[in-house]
């Protein structure tokens, strides 16, 4: 496994080397990463676990930040309706005529049943 440090807040130098005892605050816990098939992994401990079944993870610079991304309604009910309405009240209004899809067309023979 390579020397590669996991942190969420910024911490002291000693901290990252890795034969310093793991910090005692509630804001930090040193953890072990691991390999899941090609995936690197860490096992996120319960103190730290966030609602919700999907986040977006992003780096800057030694930092990895997880950040939740809430949960879509159901499809089909009322919220999922409420929610796909608000996100489209910022786009542009269409004032264009329909077009006349049945020009060029031969009329329909008369059908008898």
């Amino acid at each position: 496994m390579s020397n590669t440090t996991l942190i969420a807040a910024e911490k002291s130098p000693d901290y990252l080397a890795p034969t310093s005892a793991p910090a005692s605050t509630e804001a930090s816990r040193r953890v072990r990463l691991f390999r899941n098939g090609a995936n690197q992994a860490v096992r996120i401990p319960k103190e730290f676990e966030l609602p919700g079944t999907d986040a977006v993870m992003r780096r800057e610079g030694n930092r990895l930040i997880l950040e939740l991304v809430p949960d879509r309604p159901k499809k089909g009910t009322a919220a999922a309706l409420a929610a796909a309405l608000e996100s489209m009240k910022d786009w542009p209004i269409v004032d264009e005529p329909f077009p006349d899809v049945n020009e060029g067309l031969l009329p329909l023979d008369d059908i008898e049943i």
